[in-house]
């Protein structure tokens, strides 16, 4: 049996998020504040790069997040980008930060009444579905380029329909189960790069690379370097790269055969099936964001996005394209704020190394990031696979009553 509810019923607590100060002041806690651009890396467990804020202390009381809670994104985007999207916060999410936790402004959270009737993790999977598949739109308000997400009309007029609860937690547990895969993939890439970086830091800058105890050591203008080494700007490593067609933020799809790489944290930015848009010679490349300044090593057929990306090549074959990433990568022009960042990209010395240990680390690094790139189209697959089950699970149309789903009671604070 099924029942109806409008989402302000099921609700124990909702309050808007808070940005407070970038430093610290008389009476105030140091929150962690997820905005909406954080969303994706928060849901699949990365904290890193949430901001730090300084709140009043009875505010950050009032709006701590303990985990269970599902965020919504009530403001912000741009034409075209509607709000209105949702994480999940597990608690064990919330543990990682280390310090306490809250929304920012122009997102809301929710924290919902404990019920015999319901699942959080059920009805964050509904809000899921009601966003992806259009449902949202009608709230959906645009003023001076904000974005605007009507709440109050949403949660007091939109009847959501709620199937028993076991069946609820087994729809839950089954998507919950696609993003705990990826997450934890996601555990093992940053495993795998970690493992790189460390080894490019040994070699090429404290030069404790195979038969260092044996070389002579010169000066140079980054200091002393091992003899038979150079120091260049990355701007003369660089080859011309041709490239397709630019794809437009507009024009991204969720499906399509080519992917698209752009700057932004995701590893794809979508797809396209825009045939002249293709990069498929002289791999692999380097997509580094102007802005962002995120490099990405590309080693598969792609599309490029328009806003402010870079195609990177090496013209050396002392700094293979392995090599390359990760000593552009272990530059820092963090300084810089928002600008165009290629051009002091340029202007940043590198170590060409000899041949021979750049060859090494050639053969060392390749098999870590072939790992890599197994496991981001494992996630990839993962995606695909958990957003066709949204809509079937939700809908009914899989049965669900014959199968054995461990279904573990919600945590609750």
């Amino acid at each position: 049996m099924t029942n109806n509810y409008v989402l302000s019923e099921l609700i124990e607590l909702s309050r808007d998020g808070e940005w407070g100060k970038s430093e610290p002041f008389d009476g105030s806690v140091k929150m962690a504040a997820i905005r909406g651009t954080d969303f994706d890396a928060v849901r699949q467990g990365e904290v890193d790069l949430v901001p730090s804020r300084f709140i009043k202390e009875h505010i950050a009381e009032y709006k701590n997040l303990h985990g269970g809670e599902i965020v919504i994104e009530a403001a912000g985007g741009s034409i075209g980008k509607i709000t209105g999207r949702t994480i999940y916060l597990k608690p064990e999410t919330v543990a990682r930060f280390g310090i306490p936790v809250t929304c920012a402004s122009f997102s809301r959270f929710i924290r919902l009444k404990h019920s015999k009737l319901w699942d959080t993790r059920y009805i964050f999977w509904l809000l899921q579905y009601l966003y992806h598949f259009g449902f949202m739109s009608k709230y959906h308000t645009q003023h001076t380029g904000v974005s605007r997400f009507q709440w109050t009309v949403f949660s007091e007029n939109e009847v959501l329909t709620l199937p028993p609860l076991l069946t609820q937690r087994k729809i839950a547990a089954i998507l919950s189960a696609y993003d705990d895969l990826i997450e934890n993939n996601l555990r093992r890439i940053k495993i795998l790069e970690e493992m790189a970086q460390n080894i490019y830091s040994e070699w090429f800058v404290k030069f404790r690379f195979p038969g260092h105890q044996h070389t002579r050591f010169i000066d140079s203008s980054l200091d002393r370097i091992p003899e038979g080494w150079e120091v260049v700007k990355a701007g003369e490593t660089l080859k011309k790269v041709k490239r397709g067609t630019k794809i437009q933020k507009k024009d991204y799809a969720t499906e399509g055969s080519i992917p698209i790489v752009d700057q932004g944290k995701e590893f794809l930015g979508g797809y396209t099936d825009n045939t002249e848009s293709l990069i498929s010679d002289d791999l692999p490349l380097i997509v580094f964001g102007d802005h962002t300044r995120i490099l990405k090593f590309i080693d598969f057929p792609f599309a490029c996005g328009a806003d402010g990306t870079q195609l990177l090549k090496s013209n050396n074959e002392r700094m293979p394209m392995t090599l390359f990433y990760y000593a552009l990568s272990s530059i820092d022009i963090s300084d810089f704020a928002y600008a165009r960042h290629f051009k002091f990209l340029k202007e940043e010395p590198l170590v060409l190394p000899e041949r021979s240990i750049a060859d090494l680390f050639d053969q060392f690094v390749t098999p870590l990031r072939e790992q890599t790139r197994s496991l981001m189209q494992k996630n990839t697959i993962l995606r695909r696979t958990r957003d066709l089950l949204l809509p079937k699970l939700i809908s009914g149309e899989v049965d669900l009553s014959e199968l054995d789903i461990v279904v573990p009671e919600e945590a609750r604070a």
